[in-house]
């Protein structure tokens, strides 16, 4: 049965299903720890400051992305914890994912970038290849 469960987080649509089904699996075992791991990116971080938004703009428009993917686990009942790190998504989700050690992992198969909507986000692609737990991609 898997007991550390890590769902990749970006408030795209796909994710908030990523969290639904990571509820799912959850609920069948009363051990299990769920982490919801939300990536800020370097690159999206420079261009927030280079558009002018303060500090506290960006931190909102964070939350902003986590919050409903938070509910999902609050209103189920399930509880959870959330990690925020800093860097580029897909090393640092398999980074933290191997260290760390979990039992599976849950991502979206496409995020909130748009150019990246076309294909299989590359970030889920990365961390399928990577990841040296089993890796549930959800669309």
């Amino acid at each position: 049965m898997y007991q550390k469960i890590l769902v990749a987080a970006d408030g795209s649509d796909h994710s908030k299903r990523a969290a639904q089904e990571a509820v799912k699996m959850a609920k069948s075992n009363p051990d299990a720890v769920v982490t919801l791991l939300y990536v800020i990116d370097y690159e999206k971080g420079r261009t927030e400051v280079l558009h002018g938004q303060s500090s506290d703009e960006v931190h909102l428009e964070r939350r902003r992305h986590l919050l409903p993917l938070e509910e999902i686990f609050r209103s189920a009942g399930v509880a959870f914890e959330t990690k925020t790190l800093h860097g580029i998504p897909g090393p640092t989700i398999v980074k933290h994912a191997n260290e760390v050690g979990y039992d599976v992992v849950f991502i979206g198969s496409r995020g909130l970038n748009s150019l990246q909507e076309m294909v299989l986000g590359s970030v889920s692609h990365k961390v399928a290849k990577r990841v040296q737990a089993p890796v549930i991609i959800v669309k």
